[in-house]
């Protein structure tokens, strides 16, 4: 299953990516994003919409 991943030395935490969530799935925080994995449907929107390229769609670990 893919996971949406957040490279923190790379993200700004603009909020970007929470507020293009169609799903309301990403939650800002002041030194990370977090991501509710039971709501977010893998769709990609946020990684498209991440202005640095901090955000990966990837397989998920055990």
């Amino acid at each position: 299953m893919k996971r949406v991943a957040c490279d923190r030395n790379v993200c700004l935490y603009c909020g970007t990516c929470v507020g293009g969530c169609p799903f309301e799935a990403m939650t800002l925080f002041s030194t990370w994003i977090e991501v509710d994995h039971d709501v977010c449907t893998r769709c990609g929107v946020c990684v498209k919409l991440c202005p640095v390229g901090a955000l990966t769609l990837g397989e998920a670990g055990p």
